[in-house]
């Protein structure tokens, strides 16, 4: 699973320059309708449609670019993710406790080759739960590394595809008001833009629906690794095995 920390800084930086852009289209259309519409030679059959649609636009408009701000208030999150599962699945937290794992496995301990007797055999004993504890932190941070980086992609995804959602938007916007500039083609114009902006807004609908979907999954994960880090074979009482007998 391939995550760009650069790309997906650059995508937020996009869409908070989409957002202030579509907000300035977006004001742009009333006007520009008033100006068309009001004149003489301009009947009322096309103009109430047209004034209809524009109302109809903006509100549509209006629907995207607030939902586009909203689910902004999460665009940091990807990039948290990304940079804990590294933490995780690095030398921070995976590494430390495969070598603690490896150093105090039975083979591994050193002291047993030149001790021998009853307190070889005692100190081998009380340090046999100590490599499965550490194997399992290790197994842990493996699966919570493997979760935030698919919430890391998925987010990076969606925002990714909320960018481009977001710039047809604003060409709709930006069309739409030309249209309305030109008088003639208003009607036609608008009736196109609407159609187009319906189509976006279901798509950041289904856009929301499947990251929730993706964001759903893995925190059912995160349920199992809680139990995991509950495990009483493991863990005994809660706690790291003791090294004393």
């Amino acid at each position: 699973m391939a995550f760009n920390v650069a790309q997906t800084q650059a995508t937020t930086e996009k869409l908070n320059t989409g957002v202030t852009t579509m907000s300035a289209k977006l004001d742009l259309i009333g006007p520009a309708v008033e100006k068309a519409m009001n004149h003489w030679y301009i009947p009322d059959a096309i103009a109430k449609p047209v004034i209809w649609a524009a109302n109809k636009l903006i509100e549509l408009g209006s629907w995207i670019l607030n939902k586009v701000v909203e689910c902004l208030k999460g665009v940091a999150a990807p990039v948290m993710f990304f940079l804990d599962a590294q933490d995780w699945q690095g030398a921070s937290i995976r590494g430390k406790a495969s070598g603690v794992a490896g150093n105090v496995a039975g083979e591994a301990l050193k002291a047993p080759l030149t001790w021998t007797g009853e307190g070889a055999t005692a100190y081998t004993g009380a340090v046999k739960g100590q490599p499965t504890a550490a194997t399992q932190i290790e197994t842990t941070s493996d699966k919570l590394a493997t979760a935030l980086t698919v919430c890391a992609v998925a987010g990076a995804a969606f925002y990714l595809a909320l960018l481009a959602v977001l710039i047809k938007a604003i060409l709709v916007m930006v069309a739409a008001a030309a249209a309305a500039a030109t008088g003639v083609g208003a009607p036609v114009g608008f009736a196109a833009a609407v159609g187009e902006a319906l189509s976006d807004a279901g798509i950041i609908t289904g856009l929301v629906v499947t990251l929730v979907g993706v964001l759903t999954a893995q925190a059912t994960q995160m349920a199992v690794i809680k139990g995991e880090a509950n495990d009483g074979s493991a863990f005994p009482g809660g706690k790291w095995p003791s090294a004393t007998v």
